[in-house]
């Protein structure tokens, strides 16, 4: 019988990769989604027909990890072998406006899930997504021994929802795994994240539909990998026989400036011309260095990046130059 799989979060950018990689992988994959006036299915449109469809292996259910009362029904009901939760209001910037809205979704929402593994006594294996966020103020190179130091509502509710994998793990026996993602990116990531608002901006210049972009601080530095080799990665994690908890990243770090570069360059244009900053753009509080090393996740998954920050400008580049969605 096919593995079945429940993906919290399966409408983002990680979600809808991950989604593909499981059926062709040949799982029976649930998704959760919440409920909006607006269809918000755009990035998984193309995995399912209908949902009568009679051979559908995709199937959507419509439920806020907030509402426990539905959660616990839908997993006693379908009892899946494992559990993606990538549910979370992940945009740093934004947590600062809803703290508590992103307090629930990003830590007490594991925490539900945790619960109701335990009420139902399953066997499910969970992926928790951690953040790199997580170190904050902590100097690079971060590894898993690095010293956690979160800098935002976003980063501190994740780091709750990470140390509560510790708890039960060790307390109830739950077979429960944390990767700690370095930034990744791809052409399905929303425009309100950096990248991709750097990326969509030099589509629409070359279209002549804009003259500038203006951003907030170009000095902040990450690594920044390609989406789906992370999502392969958490599929990776879950199949150990322990669980563990590993840091995933391409080792390599670059300034916000540094990818306007890459990606103005990939259409022979000066970044320096278009782009300005704003005080608007500016979080209240900052990180200002991350940096992973991954030695950890070579050694226990077998996996390495391919997909270098260069590269991964210009292929987001010209995702936007030939497409016009706008819909994430």
């Amino acid at each position: 019988m096919a593995k079945v799989a429940l993906i919290t979060g399966i409408t983002g950018q990680d979600g809808s990769y991950l989604a593909e990689q499981l059926l062709a992988r040949g799982y029976e994959v649930h998704g959760i989604i919440r409920r909006a006036s607006t269809f918000n299915t755009a990035r998984i449109e193309h995995l399912y027909k209908s949902v009568e469809s009679p051979d559908q292996k995709i199937h959507l259910h419509y439920i806020d990890t907030g509402d426990a009362l539905h959660l616990f029904s839908l997993m006693e009901k379908i009892q899946p072998d494992e559990l993606y939760n990538l549910a979370a209001l992940s945009h740093v910037a934004q947590s600062f406006e809803q703290p508590e809205y992103s307090a629930d979704t990003a830590g007490l929402g594991l925490l539900r899930i945790l619960e109701i593994v335990k009420t139902l006594k399953l066997k499910t294996r969970i992926y928790q997504a951690s953040t790199s966020e997580l170190f904050g103020a902590t100097p690079p190179p971060q590894t898993e021994r690095s010293t956690f130091a979160p800098r935002s509502p976003y980063a501190v509710a994740k780091l709750f929802a990470h140390q509560m994998s510790y708890v039960y793990r060790e307390a109830y026996g739950i077979h429960i795994s944390t990767g700690i993602l370095f930034n990744h990116e791809s052409p399905r990531r929303s425009r309100t994240f950096v990248t991709r608002k750097i990326t969509a901006a030099v589509a629409e210049i070359v279209r002549g539909e804009r003259d500038i972009l203006t951003l907030g601080n170009l000095a902040s530095k990450r690594d920044w990998g390609y989406a789906p080799e992370y999502t392969d990665a958490m599929w990776r994690i879950l199949q150990l026989d322990e669980p563990v908890d590993v840091v995933i990243a391409t080792g390599t770090q670059f300034s916000v400036a540094d990818f306007c570069q890459f990606a103005f360059e990939s259409v022979d244009l000066d970044w320096q011309k278009y782009v300005t900053t704003s005080e608007m753009f500016v979080r209240p509080l900052d990180v200002e260095s991350l940096r992973g090393d991954a030695s950890l996740a070579a050694e226990l998954i077998g996996w390495a990046p391919k997909v270098l920050t260069p590269e991964l400008a210009k292929l987001m580049v010209q995702a936007d130059l030939h497409s016009r969605n706008e819909r994430f």
